[in-house]
C-alpha cells in the first residue's frame, strides 16, 4: 500500500470514529463536565498519537534520503541510501540513487578529460619552458661567461653576480619543467621517478625517505602518472603547509594491486576544509578506481594512503 493511502485511510478512520463518538451515546454538557473533557482530550490524544506513529513510520526512509542527499559527495562513489518503506518512497530512493550512478559516471568522463587536457597543457608548457626559455637562457649564460674576461676589472664581479643569477634562473626553470612534465617517469619509470621526486623534496627543513618495493606489478602508463601525481601533491603538501620535519614515502605491493602512503610528522589536517589539491588527487584516484584516504599519522601528522587495485594478468 503506498504512503498516500495509508495516511489517507488512517485519517479516514480517525473522523470516521470522531463521527461515531458524536452520534452515539456520548454527549457534552454546557459548561463541560471534567470527566467529558477528559474523555474529549484522551480521544484526541489518541488520534493525534496514531497519526504521528503512522507519519513517523512511513516518512523514515525520507528522512534517510534527505540526510543522505545533504551529505553525498561524487568524489567519495559507492555512497547510497538504503532502499526502504514501501510504493512510491521505495521508487523515489530508488530512482535517486540511479541519479548518482549517472552523475559519477558523467563526472568520471568529465574528470578524465579535464585531465586529460590539463596533462597536455602541462607538457606543452614544460616544452616551451625547456626548449624556448631555457635555450635563451643558456645563450645568455654562454654569451656572459665569453665576454667576462674580456670585461674591465670593475665590471668583472657584476658580471659574475648575472652569471650565477642567469644560473639559478635556468636551474628554477628546469625544477618548474620537471614538475610539470615528469620525463623520467617517462624514461626511467615510477621506481626511479618517485625516488626523484623524494630527493626534490628533501632540504634543510624537511628530510624525505622513501621505501618502494621491488616486487611492485606490471601498471599501466596511466596508473603510474596517478601514483606520481599523488606522491607528488602529498609532498607538495607536506612541504607548504604541515611543518613537518620528516616525511616517508612507500609503494608496496596490497593484496589487490598496490598501496601508496605518504606520512609526515606535521601538524596534521586539523579541521581544515580539503582544498583543491586533495579533491584533485580524489578526482585522479577515481580515474583509475582507486580509493584515497586522508587520515592521522600515528605518531601525528597526516596519512595520506591511495589503493590501486591492479587487475590479474594471466600468463
Amino acid at each position: 500500500m503506498s504512503l498516500f493511502w495509508r495516511i489517507f485511510l488512517l485519517n479516514a478512520v480517525v473522523l470516521i470514529i470522531a463521527t461515531a463518538l458524536l452520534l452515539g451515546p456520548v454527549t457534552v454538557s454546557t459548561p463541560v463536565l471534567l470527566t467529558e473533557a477528559a474523555v474529549l482530550t484522551g480521544g484526541l490524544g489518541v488520534m493525534l498519537i496514531a497519526n504521528g506513529l503512522l507519519l513517523r513510520i512511513g516518512l523514515v526512509p525520507l528522512q534517510r534520503l534527505t540526510r543522505a542527499m545533504t551529505t553525498i559527495d561524487l568524489l567519495r562513489p559507492a555512497q547510497r541510501p538504503a532502499v526502504g518503506g514501501r510504493g512510491e518512497v521505495a521508487e523515489l530512493i530508488t530512482t535517486f540513487n540511479a541519479m548518482l550512478d549517472r552523475l559519477e559516471a558523467e563526472r568520471a568522463t568529465s574528470a578524465a578529460r579535464a585531465l586529460s587536457a590539463q596533462e597536455s597543457e602541462r607538457h606543452r608548457i614544460a616544452q616551451e619552458l625547456h626548449d624556448e626559455v631555457g635555450q635563451s637562457l643558456t645563450a645568455v649564460l654562454l654569451e656572459l661567461n665569453r665576454a667576462a674576461p674580456h670585461a674591465p676589472p670593475d665590471l668583472r664581479e657584476d658580471l659574475h653576480q648575472v652569471q650565477e643569477t642567469t644560473r639559478t634562473g635556468l636551474d628554477e626553470i628546469r625544477r618548474i619543467a620537471r614538475r610539470l612534465r615528469p620525463g623520467v617517469l617517462e624514461e626511467l619509470g615510477l621506481t626511479s621517478a618517485l625516488k626523484a621526486l623524494t630527493n626534490e623534496f628533501t632540504g634543510a627543513t624537511l628530510v624525505v625517505h622513501h621505501r618502494i618495493a621491488a616486487d611492485l606489478p606490471p601498471l599501466e602508463a596511466e596508473t603510474e602518472l596517478v601514483l606520481y601525481r599523488v606522491a607528488q601533491e602529498s609532498l607538495t603538501n607536506v612541504a607548504r603547509h604541515a611543518a613537518a620535519r620528516r616525511a616517508e614515502l612507500a609503494l608496496n605491493r596490497g593484496p589487490v594491486g598496490v598501496e601508496l602512503r605518504v606520512r609526515d610528522d606535521g601538524r596534521g589536517l586539523g579541521d581544515a576544509a580539503e582544498g583543491a589539491g586533495i579533491r584533485g588527487m580524489r578526482e585522479r584516484a577515481l580515474l583509475i578506481g582507486a580509493e584515497l584516504d586522508l587520515g592521522s599519522a600515528p605518531g601525528g601528522g597526516t596519512d595520506v594512503r591511495l589503493t590501486v587495485p591492479v587487475p590479474h594478468r594471466s600468463q
